[in-house]
């Protein structure tokens, strides 16, 4: 199979901004030292080096970690990871950078919780360990300290090439070109990291699922439909999808046919070269709108084939599963399609 080159074109820099996420959390550990030892014999520090102690109890900083990861979250479901952080839609900025303030100030209320009770956690933290209580004691770091340690912000800016140096060098090899000319590639490793991630916590093993199923794959489309203009085989993917869940039932669960219709998809979308291949034949085909039909009807009318493979039917097959013994005529796949085995 011939793999689709992706180059990303500079223009593309007029409709993103670039977000630079700055979260600083506090570790609550300091390093070990001789001195916390007693005196006692320890190895040379060319053989090993000594780790470090926690100052406070970590359980009362999760809640900052989980804050980071929303956060991250977030921008992993509207961006593309670009340069030291992620390049965003403009016209979605306002709606990300929203929701980026409505976790900076719970960070920031936890964190002000977090230090009116600090002394008190010291305390806790060193009456929970008795025997350590020196070292312990010995290595805590003030309020203050603490304070200017945890920090949430971001940097928001617009990207835009070096021109007018005196040194060509300067411009050609400013490395942002690369940066830009990768969008494309980065996106769709995206989408192919994501499904995985989707095939393995939903759809992996499965004969029935529920609506929440859909979630993730509206979340993907979402985010695609805001970076389209990134690449044009982003377009084929959203209308892989939007096909997809359009011939969901609107209510019960999702077996038989339907079911096996998305792992199918999700299949293809987590193989980046072959999902690359698939959307490069919709860009080619006469109308992509008829080829991802007869996509879909293909899924729909083999997907005993698709979840058995070469398998024997089993004595009590998936609900919905078409009977075998009825024979279907077979679809023929539109010429510049590649079926990937599904038909």
């Amino acid at each position: 199979m011939e793999t689709t080159t992706l180059i990303t074109p500079l223009h593309v820099l007029d409709k993103i901004l670039a977000l630079n996420l700055d979260v600083c959390l506090w570790s609550a550990r300091t390093k070990l030292t001789e001195e916390d030892f007693g005196g006692a014999e320890l190895p040379p520090e060319d053989l090993a080096s000594l780790g470090s102690k926690k100052i406070c109890d970590p359980a009362r900083l999760t809640v900052f970690s989980k804050l980071k990861a929303r956060a991250v979250n977030l921008l992993n479901r509207h961006g593309v990871k670009f340069l030291s952080g992620w390049a965003i839609p403009e016209d979605k900025a306002g709606d990300i950078i929203n929701g980026l303030c409505a976790i900076r100030h719970e960070f920031f209320m936890e964190k002000q919780n977090f230090l009116a009770s600090y002394d008190e956690g010291i305390a806790e933290w060193i009456a929970r360990h008795p025997a350590w209580a020196g070292i312990i004691q010995n290595s805590t770091v003030s309020r203050d300290y603490v304070d200017n340690r945890m920090k949430f912000a971001w940097q928001l800016y617009r990207v835009a090439p070096a021109a007018g140096l005196d040194d060509d060098t300067a411009m050609t090899e400013s490395g942002l070109h690369d940066e830009v000319e990768n969008l494309g590639n980065t996106l769709f490793g995206e989408i192919a990291r994501d499904a995985s991630e989707i095939w393995r916590k939903v759809f992996e093993g499965k004969t029935e699922v529920t609506h929440k199923a859909l979630s993730p794959l509206k979340t993907m489309r979402d985010k695609l439909v805001g970076l389209s203009f990134v690449e044009p085989h982003v377009v084929p993917v959203i209308e892989l999808l939007e096909t997809a869940l359009a011939k969901m039932p609107k209510r019960g669960s999702i077996t038989g046919a339907h079911l096996l219709m998305l792992q199918g998809m999700v299949c293809i979308l987590k193989e980046q070269d072959t999902l690359l291949s698939q959307t490069q034949a919709l860009l080619t085909a006469a109308s992509s709108e008829d080829t991802l039909a007869e996509l879909f009807d293909g899924f729909s009318r083999t997907t005993p084939i698709l979840y058995l493979g070469d398998a024997e039917l089993p004595e009590n097959p998936i609900p919905d599963m078409p009977d075998l013994s009825i024979p279907l005529e077979p679809i023929a796949p539109a010429a510049s399609l590649d079926s990937m085995g599904l038909w």
